[in-house]
């Protein structure tokens, strides 16, 4: 079933095509990376689909439950409240904020959401064991590494049980080391919610843990640039319990 779907969506800025006629559909539980070089649109067509940005032309058809919305077509705050409530957002440097504890980060998005105060620190403090952070609950962003910081992102992202998540670069901030142990525990814990994700990266190591790559060049999909990705480990030398021997190819 289609998570969220674009429809001859195009979107110009001071009048300067940045996407034209874009046909795109993420299905529940996929993974989709939308690479491409500089300015190619990648990132507004992410922004688009968040409905950050409302598009020129087209639709943007987010299909949740029995109904389907129209993103284009809704306020601002209806988009507000899809976002808190159906949406999460991963960014390049994590974006925490820096006088709050993990834990607190984490809590924010249950608090905005209504959920009490109690039942928000429980859920956030299962989500950060969940990706391994279980000791560093009170510890403020620049007491964290790298990895754990981005870690810390992801479950703020996911606390909420989002259907839909939204990664802008999340390990370009990264070594490879910590690159690795972000994604395994982002994939792991989106398909464990059978939540859709949708990257966007210019690392094809990345790419790799994704479904499916789309490429995006001149605001444009590609013809013949979206394809199933080959996986960080090709099958034949994947390893038991690797992110290449255990993910479903489409």
């Amino acid at each position: 079933m289609p998570a969220i779907s674009f429809s001859h969506v195009s979107f110009s800025y001071t009048s300067a095509p940045l996407l034209e006629g874009i046909n795109l559909t993420v299905s529940d539980d996929e993974r989709v990376c939308v690479v491409g070089p500089n300015g190619s649109g990648k990132s507004t067509l992410l922004h688009v689909m968040a409905g950050v940005l409302v598009p020129d032309a087209g639709r943007v058809d987010y299909h949740g439950g029995e109904t389907t919305q129209d993103i284009a077509a809704l306020d601002e705050a209806a988009r507000s409240r899809l976002r808190l409530k159906e949406f999460g957002f991963i960014f390049q440097f994590g974006q925490l904020l820096p006088d709050l504890s993990a834990l607190d980060n984490v809590t924010i998005p249950l608090l905005l959401a209504g959920t009490p105060r109690r039942r928000a620190l429980a859920q956030a403090r299962e989500t950060l064991g969940e990706l391994g952070l279980s000791e560093h609950l009170d510890k403020r962003p620049t007491q964290l590494s790298g990895g754990q910081a981005q870690r810390a992102a992801v479950a703020r992202a996911l606390v909420t049980n989002p259907r839909l998540l939204f990664a802008d670069e999340p390990t370009g901030s990264l070594d490879s080391l910590a690159a690795e142990r972000t994604m395994e525990v982002l994939l792991n814990s989106v398909r464990s919610r059978g939540a859709a994700l949708v990257i966007i990266t210019h690392d094809a190591r990345v790419a790799a843990y994704a479904d499916r790559e789309v490429t995006v060049r001149d605001g444009r999909i590609s013809p013949g640039a979206t394809h199933t990705a080959a996986g960080p480990s090709r099958p034949g030398n994947a390893e038991p319990g690797s992110p290449g021997s255990e993910r479903s190819r489409s």
